[in-house]
């Protein structure tokens, strides 16, 4: 799978408008997409209010879960990466006062420091 990053919500570009098409109907008043990331079959959305990762589930894949994270309840994050021969990497993220985190493995095909780039540029505002 792919990457989309670095858009904000005004270049308005063929991905971000493919967002919007696809996961909308999950958007309130005067949200909107500013950038994702697709990550095996997951996929993260960075809104202007939150982020949204969006589960496959099942072999299938018909059943999906949509976790909504503010980004205020996000109390931590951290990445941890492989040594050059394994290029698979981690983010963790600490939600509210739950003090085990959110675990997304990544591969080579994403760059784990992109998705901490975005986040960071949310939270730490």
């Amino acid at each position: 799978m792919g990457i989309f990053t670095g858009t904000t919500k005004s270049t308005g570009t063929n991905e971000t408008k493919k967002f919007h098409t696809e996961f909308g109907q999950l958007l309130v008043d005067g949200e909107i997409i500013e950038t994702g990331f697709i990550v095996f079959r997951d996929t993260f959305l960075f809104t202007n209010k939150r982020l949204i990762l969006v589960e496959i589930q099942g072999i299938s894949g018909r059943q999906l879960e949509y976790l909504s994270i503010p980004y205020a309840n996000i109390t931590k994050f951290s990445i941890q990466t492989g040594e050059s021969f394994d290029l698979n990497a981690e983010l963790k993220l600490w939600i509210g006062s739950d003090t085990i985190p959110l675990e997304k493995k990544f591969n080579k095909d994403l760059s784990v420091y992109e998705v901490h780039k975005v986040l960071a540029s949310h939270i730490l505002k």
